[in-house]
Parts: structure tokens; sequence; C-alpha cells
């Protein structure tokens, strides 16, 4: 059984960092791929960076202000978020693909006034 846990969300003003850590337990290897999505009320969860392997991913929306990172010996990904803007608000959650399913965390809640 795999679990995720995140923290480091909170409120910032525009302009603003956090950074996101998501802590997993169970059988979790380097080639498994894990990532962050963020959603928002009545829309879909989107992706905003994942790292593998061979490298990471980001949404266009993010890229050059947010940046994914992992510690394997901890079983860790971090998110940096620099420059947030309001529309970065939203429940942004870890996720990490495994060969028996895909696992969630409970979210964390990243608000960003203006």
């Amino acid at each position: 059984q795999v679990q995720l846990v995140e923290s480091g969300g909170g409120l910032v003003q525009s302009g603003g960092s956090l950074r996101l850590s998501c802590a997993a337990s169970g059988r979790i290897f380097s080639f498994n791929v894990m990532g962050w999505y963020r959603q928002t009320p009545g829309k879909q969860r989107e992706l905003v960076a994942n790292i593998a392997i061979i490298g990471t991913n980001y949404a266009d929306s993010v890229k050059g202000r947010f940046t994914i990172s992992r510690d394997n010996a901890k079983n860790t990904v971090y998110l940096q978020m620099n420059g947030l803007k309001p529309e970065d608000t939203a429940v942004y959650y870890c996720s990490v693909k495994t060969s028996s399913g895909d696992y969630w965390g409970q979210g964390t809640q990243v608000t960003v006034s203006s």
C-alpha cells in the first residue's frame, strides 16, 4: 500500500513563494513517476509538473516559475513555486504512478492573494 502526505500549502501574496513537499511510504522506486496536480472548483484536475528518470515535465503556465525535484532516499518529491499568481490558487495534489495503479495524496490548499 502506498501513502502520500503533502505539506507546505498556505496563503501567500502575489509574487511570493511556497515549497510543497510530498512524502511517500510503501513500495516506491526511483523509476516511478511522481508529480503534482492542481484543481479548482468546477474544473478538471490538471498536471502541474512531473518527474521521472528521464527528466521533468511542466505545464506551460508554470514553466520558469515552478521547479519539481525529488529525493529518492527520502521518497519525497518537492514543488518549489516562485512568482506565484492569483491564478495559481488551487488544491495541489501529489501523485505517483506504480505498477499497481496511481496513488494520490489528500491535497494541500495554496491560495495566492492579489
